[in-house]
This record gives structure tokens, sequence and C-alpha cells, in this order.
């Protein structure tokens, strides 16, 4: 469909494909106010009808049928942060809620939905998930972005899916594993914005192979930052082309330095004080992931700063790392704000972790490669979504979007969600008197301040102990129904 998207709206685009457009934009209505996204609060402007018009431009046409595409979206992100992530229990919360307003109920079978998912491409998921993400990140307030700048931290992941032939073509096990026993793994890249924790960029590649790694997935992300913006990324980051590239585009880079690749040696360079300098790094004498064309394209030298911090923990050790970065000047971003900044890199690994775990997403459901990357951005839809409920519940209450705990506030969110399906009927002093209540609540769920905290990573809960799956699961029946498996 060739249309401009910027001058959609939600009706002209539901005029072209639905009859009625009315309960379009009644459907529009009730997945923005399960998200506070309706009313006098902050940040109201994040699930827009320009965002949701753009998205459904992007799907050739759909029919008047109960999984509308919005609906389909509405089901899914609830079947995402429910804790019960089957589709039948998605369907049977879309039964409930028809039957609360009177309507016609549906078929408490998945089919339908299932096939509705199918439907919508996977654009249609991924252009409201980085939207949202990106307006959210676009409305911070000065005092909580760093020396006024916007940070965006990078990290790699991996996620499984079931064990189906399709899966395993897109996204292989790892090599070392017989088949039949494990399980399709891909790896995702993720742009997060510090202040807020909200995914702006997301990558998917296979787990191992050339251009896979997580170096190549920021490349493919990276178009993203723009001019003044911060990178705060790990050590695989911070080689000499990344450093290079990230300049050209205006974008500064605080990694730490990559031993594997360069040494730090402080009586060299331009001294700037104690355990800190600026040195010039030579281009190396090939790039792998460079031509011979765009490699002497490539500037001779590139100017870095490298700062040694020490890491004190009571206990233990003192270590000592080496912090590399293209902000050069030391009036500007002293030794000190560069120590404390990469100590928020940490972030990047909590957000990680609500992802997969809180969020379950470290094992998807879904039996086609398509269908899991769908899966994976109603999860990143619904984690922005999520993220900016906590921002305006920092906004309310005057405290910082990162000192308020994620699984906290999923969790009263998913108890309010009742409330907020039936507010429509209410008047508009209602439903804020009920947004109120909801953020005070979140906000009473506050990130505990245990700097330097460790915990044994052992279970102490034994579970059933059950044998090893060794062969595949096909064999292992045949001889189950043989009998002759025996322990």
């Amino acid at each position: 469909m060739n249309t401009d998207n910027n001058s959609l709206t939600v009706k002209e685009v539901a005029t072209m494909f639905s009859r009625h457009a009315a309960s379009v934009r009644d459907q529009l209505s009730t997945l923005r106010r399960q998200f506070l996204q309706d009313g006098d609060l902050p940040f109201t402007n994040i699930l827009t009808e320009e965002v949701i018009a753009q998205a459904l431009a992007t799907i050739t046409g759909w029919l008047d049928r109960i999984f509308s595409p919005l609906v389909t979206l509405w089901v899914f992100l609830g079947q995402v942060l429910s804790a019960d992530h089957s589709c039948r229990a998605a369907v049977a919360r879309l039964l409930a809620h028809r039957l609360a307003r009177g309507q016609r109920p549906c078929s408490a079978q998945t089919g339908a939905y299932c096939q509705a998912r199918k439907r919508l491409p996977e654009s249609f998921f991924a252009d409201v998930a980085c939207s949202v993400g990106r307006a959210l990140d676009d409305q911070a307030e000065r005092r909580w972005l760093w020396h006024g700048r916007r940070v965006y931290l990078f990290d790699g992941t991996t996620v499984t899916m079931p064990d189906t032939p399709k899966n395993q073509a897109a996204y292989p096990q790892v090599y070392n594993q017989k088949p039949g026993l494990g399980f399709p793994i891909a790896r995702l890249g993720a742009l997060i914005s510090l202040w807020c924790g909200a995914v702006v960029n997301l990558g998917f590649c296979q787990y191992a192979g050339k251009g896979q790694g997580e170096v190549s997935l920021l490349r493919r992300l990276w178009d993203v930052l723009r001019p003044g913006d911060v990178l705060l990324a790990d050590r695989l980051t911070a080689n000499w082309a990344n450093i290079v590239l990230l300049q050209q585009r205006g974008v500064e880079l605080v990694s730490r330095l990559n031993k594997a690749h360069r040494r730090a040696d402080f009586r060299r360079g331009r001294r700037l004080g104690h355990d800190d300098h600026i040195v010039r790094w030579a281009k190396p004498t090939s790039i792998r992931s460079l031509d011979r064309e765009a490699y002497h394209a490539l500037p001779d030298s590139v100017t870095v700063r490298e700062t040694r911090i020490r890491v004190p923990q009571p206990g233990f050790r003192t270590r000592w790392i080496v912090v590399v970065t293209t902000l050069l000047d030391p009036e500007q971003t002293t030794k000190e704000d560069l120590a404390s900044l990469y100590r928020a890199r940490w972030h990047n690994e909590l957000d990680l972790r609500s992802l997969k775990s809180s969020m379950q997403m470290g094992e998807l459901r879904c039996k086609t490669p398509e269908l899991v990357r769908k899966e994976a951005w109603a999860h990143i839809l619904a984690y922005n979504l999520l993220r900016t409920v906590m921002a305006q519940a920092a906004a309310r209450h005057g405290v910082a979007p990162r000192t308020i705990s994620f699984t906290g506030a999923m969790q009263t969110l998913e108890a309010f969600q009742p409330l907020l399906e039936f507010s429509a009927a209410q008047d508009a002093a209602s439903r804020l008197r009920l947004y109120h209540d909801l953020l005070d609540a979140i906000a009473t769920h506050r990130v505990g301040d245990r700097p330097d905290r460790y915990e044994p990573r052992l279970k102490k809960r034994r579970r059933n102990n059950y044998d090893w799956l060794t062969k595949p699961r096909a064999e292992m029946k045949r001889k189950m129904a043989k009998g002759v498996n025996k322990k």
C-alpha cells in the first residue's frame, strides 16, 4: 500500500479496511487506557493515534472480525505481561472482556487468535515498539539525563524457542549438542535508554556464524543514535573501527578497554591526571569487517582517552579497570564522572534480566521464526509501555525512574488491569483518581540501596530429580512403547 503514513489518522486507516471505524477508535481507547495513556498525566502522548495509524498502514488489509489488528495486539500484550503465557488464558481474558461489555462471546478456542497473530506482519509490532521506546526517551526531564546528554546502553543476550524444524533452520542450536536434544537459540542485541530503561531498537541474529556477533548487531542498530548521544557498552565494543565509525556519526563511546587487542601504558600520551591520559590509536593493518575501499577511507589514527579506575570491594582484592572514551575534555567529564557512568552499565544487565526473567522472554513459545520474532517484539512493546507507567509514577513522586522496581510495577499493573479495563464506564475524574492510586502503589516499590551486595548463586530448594533427555524424544517414546526403557 503506497500511502504517506505521516498524514494518516486512525480513523482514515480504519475506513480503508473496515466498515466500523468507530469500533477501531474504541479498541484504541481500550488499549491506551490499559497503560494510562489518557487523562491529565505526564507521558500520555507515547502510544498516540499517529503511532498506531502508521503501524496499521503497513498492513495490506483486514476484515471486520473479532480479532482485528488492535484486538490481537491488546490480547498479545496481555499474554506477555501475564504470569500465564498460554494462548488459552489470553483468549479467555478476551472472552471475559467481551461478556463484561455486553458483547457476544467469542470462541474459547485459540485457533482464530493464533491465525490473527500470524496474519499481522512483523513490522506492525516492531514499529509500534520502537516508536513507543523512542517517544518515551525523547521526553526525558533534564535532571534525569547524564550531564545533559542521552546515554544508551548496548548488550547482547540469547533466547531459546521450541525445537521445531523451522526454528532449527532459522536459528540452529549450539553446534556441540546432538540433534534432537538441544533447542534453537537466537542472539538478541538491544539499545536501551539509561534514564528510563526503554528499548529504542532491537536486533536478531543466529547464535553463531560470521557476522552474527554482538558487534555486528550493534552496527545494524546504531543508526537510531543521534549526534551528541553517548553509547555505554562492554569491552567488545572498544575496538578501533567502532570508535571511528561512531565518531563519524557524532556519537561518543564509553567502554572498558579490551585487553585482548590493546594494553594501556599511562607513561605515554598527554597526561590529564593520575591514571588519566589521552593517546592515539593507530589504525590496524586490516579490519575483517570492512572491504579494502572502506578501510582506506578511514583515518590513520583515532584519539581516545584512557582512565584507570579503582574498584574496591570489602572482603575482596581491589580490582582495577581501564575505561576507554572519546569524551576527551577532563573539565567537562572528570575521571569520577566516567567511573560513575561506567558503573551504571550494570543497569543493562538488570534490564535484560527484567525482560528474560520477570517477563519470561528467555524461553519463547512460538513454533515458527516469524512468530518468534513477533513474540519478542510484543515483549519489547509491553516492556516499553510498562516503563512509561514507571516514568509517570516517578514524575508524580519526584524520583528517578531507575529507583522504582520493575517487577513491583509489573505486578501492580497486572493487579489493576481489571479496574483499568472497566474504567471506561466512569467519568474522567474517577479514572484519574484510579490512575493516581495505581501510580502511588507503583512508586512505593523502590529498588533497595544495597551497594556491593553479593549472594551465592546456589539453590536451596530441591526439585524433582528427573533424568536428562539424552536421546531424541521420538526415539525415547518408541522405546517406551516397546517396554525396553529400563532405569
